[in-house]
C-alpha cells in the first residue's frame, strides 16, 4: 500500500506522517486489496481539514472531516473510511 501525504497551507511533520501511517496500517489489516491512498491535509483559518482517497481493487473510496484539531480530524476520517471498507467488503463477499 502506497500512502501519499500532501499538505495545503500546512507543513507535514514526522509526527503527522507517523500517525497517518499507523492509522492506515490498521485499515490495511481489515482489507488486503488497498493499493493507493492519497491523503490531503489542509488548514483554512481555524478549521483543520483531512481528506483521503483510497484506491481499492474495484472501487475508489473518499472521506473527509473538519475539526479544530488535525489529529481528531484524521481519526474521524479513518473511521469513516473503515466503515466504507467494511461495507465494500461485505458487498463483494455476498455474491454466492
Amino acid at each position: 500500500m502506497q500512502v501519499i501525504i500532501t499538505g495545503h497551507h500546512l507543513e507535514i511533520t514526522e509526527a503527522l506522517r507517523a500517525n497517518i501511517d499507523a492509522k492506515f496500517a490498521k485499515l490495511a489489516r481489515h482489507f488486503d486489496n488497498v493499493t493507493d491512498v492519497h491523503v490531503i491535509l489542509s488548514v483554512e483559518k481555524l478549521v483543520q481539514k483531512a481528506e483521503a482517497t483510497l484506491q481499492l481493487s474495484g472501487a475508489k473510496l473518499f472521506a473527509e472531516d473538519h475539526q479544530d484539531d488535525m489529529y481528531s480530524a484524521i481519526d474521524n476520517m479513518v473511521d469513516k473510511l473503515d466503515r466504507q471498507i467494511t461495507k465494500h467488503k461485505e458487498k463483494t463477499n455476498n455474491h454466492r
